[in-house]
């Protein structure tokens, strides 16, 4: 026996969820496979919403002890309750967890939780966790299956004291040092969690900069200011071994282009040095669709070299990002009821939830020097911008990149106080083509810190006009 839809999609995150809830908002009728107990993927369950719970409240516990003083609120002293912390953490992924089923059943989306694989183009098996199988039938598949951690050869992950972004999430106590391996998004974000709750961290990363493919300029203040936090940098190093002794881990650490050994000696160890699709166990390689040697799913225009099966989001090309998958989910869901479904791939924002927040859309300065593309710089520093300073948060800049003969946006990056909330704005005159001037025409509320935005537009024509 066999349950027939229009539309099946392997995988709950945010790429296989919206594009079931677009499916059937567009009259399809929709199975959504996930293999979790929960809706929601890695982002919702243990990635962007755990952790910006955890990074919202660390944020206010340090700037308790740090800031108020300084506004002239006085506390009578703060502690921590790392336990209700965590309760607060999963509550809210529990919350949103639940809106997702709730918006399935409002839009006629039929959830099945297990494992999905392939038996044929149109046709998966999926395998509950209780052992039983169920057969869906679509004329269409998505492929929407998301990413994984990816480890460290000889080095294991227990989730207890060699940790995953997973086990950094649920820590029982603060480690006395943690130790990240990596000096991505992932690792300094998690890094943060921990230092403003009194772990000393160290990270060693196998490049001689961190965030690598942010711009150069803010890579620099960024990690100025991580510094400045308390954050201890070892780079272009790499971890070669874990020893585990009783109560302390041993990390042998050496230069990536060799050289001596050194040991580290710390609580925890984080290993964040990027993820890897899920491809393995959907039975991919039995219909004959194409995989890269990283396990990635090469498409075009959302479908893959077989006929009706598609993918989107983390197990194909592009940035990890949930809201890239999101958007590619609404496509792909689009182009297959016959619509004109589309991602713009040189407008999708990234975000770094640290404290200064980090932001970026589009083309970084050392991308268009490669390119050969002739370009003006604005650039505008929350020192200068009024609300910042009366807040006590007025690190890092703005700036702006417009070609040199067009004044078109190509690129805009910040870092500074609520930077992830601001750089909508920038994405969206970017969609519209907007040039410096536009943005430096647009009439902005005062005092905010989106002021700073206008000023390092008006920054590309040489005519800033706040101090």
């Amino acid at each position: 026996m066999s349950d027939t839809f229009d539309l099946v999609v392997i995988g709950g995150g945010p790429g296989g969820y919206n594009c079931a809830i677009r499916a059937a908002q567009l009259g399809m009728s929709v199975a959504c496979v996930e293999m979790r107990s929960t809706l929601g993927g890695t982002c919702l369950n243990v990635g962007c919403i755990p952790s910006k719970a955890l990074l919202h409240a660390t944020e206010l516990y340090d700037a308790a002890n740090s800031v108020f003083p300084k506004l002239g609120v006085k506390t009578g002293g703060v502690s921590l309750d790392l336990a209700a912390m965590m309760k607060h953490k999963d509550a809210s992924v529990e919350g949103l967890t639940k809106g997702i089923e709730f918006l399935f059943k409002k839009n006629g989306v039929t959830s099945v939780l297990g494992r999905g694989k392939f038996l044929a183009p149109g046709r998966v098996e999926v395998t509950a966790q209780d052992g039983k199988t169920r057969i869906l039938e679509a004329a269409k598949v998505v492929i929407a299956s998301g990413s994984q951690v990816m480890s460290l050869p000889g080095i294991e992950i227990d989730e207890k004291r060699i940790v995953s972004s997973t086990g950094a999430l649920a820590l029982s106590k603060v480690p006395e040092h943690l130790l990240v391996v990596g000096g991505g998004v992932i690792g300094l974000e998690l890094g943060s969690v921990w230092r403003r709750l009194g772990a000393k961290v160290t990270v060693v990363e196998f490049l001689d900069s961190i965030t690598p493919g942010l711009d150069a300029e803010i890579t620099k203040q960024f990690q100025r200011t991580l510094k400045k936090q308390g954050f201890a940098f070892k780079l272009g190093s790499k971890v070669t071994a874990v020893e585990k002794g009783k109560d302390k881990l041993n990390v042998s650490v050496e230069p990536a282009k060799g050289g001596a050994s050194e040991q580290i000696e710390c609580d925890v160890v984080l290993v964040a040095i990027g993820r890897k699709p899920v491809t393995e166990g959907l039975g991919l390689e039995d219909i004959g669709v194409r995989i890269t040697p990283r396990g990635f799913v090469p498409t075009e225009a959302f479908q893959t070299n077989i006929e009706g099966v598609y993918a989107i989001g983390d197990v194909t090309h592009g940035p990890m990002l949930a809201h890239k998958a999101e958007d590619e989910g609404v496509a792909v869901a689009e182009i297959i009821a016959g619509q004109a479904g589309h991602v713009n791939y040189d407008v999708i924002p990234s975000v770094v939830y640290t404290h200064p927040e980090v932001a970026a859309v589009g083309k970084t300065e050392e991308e268009l020097k490669e390119a050969g593309v002739t370009y003006k710089v604005g650039k505008f520093p929350f020192t200068a911008n009024a609300r910042a300073r009366v807040n006590l948060d007025a690190e890092g800049f703005v700036k702006i990149l417009a070609d040199a003969q067009t004044d078109r946006v190509l690129g805009v990056h910040m870092i500074g106080p609520e930077v992830g909330n601001m750089i909508g704005e920038a994405a969206l005159a970017m969609e519209f083509g907007a040039s410096a001037e536009d943005i430096a025409r647009t009439c902005h509320a005062h005092p905010t810190l989106t002021e700073a935005i206008r000023q390092a537009a008006l920054g590309v024509d040489d005519r800033i006009m706040q101090m």
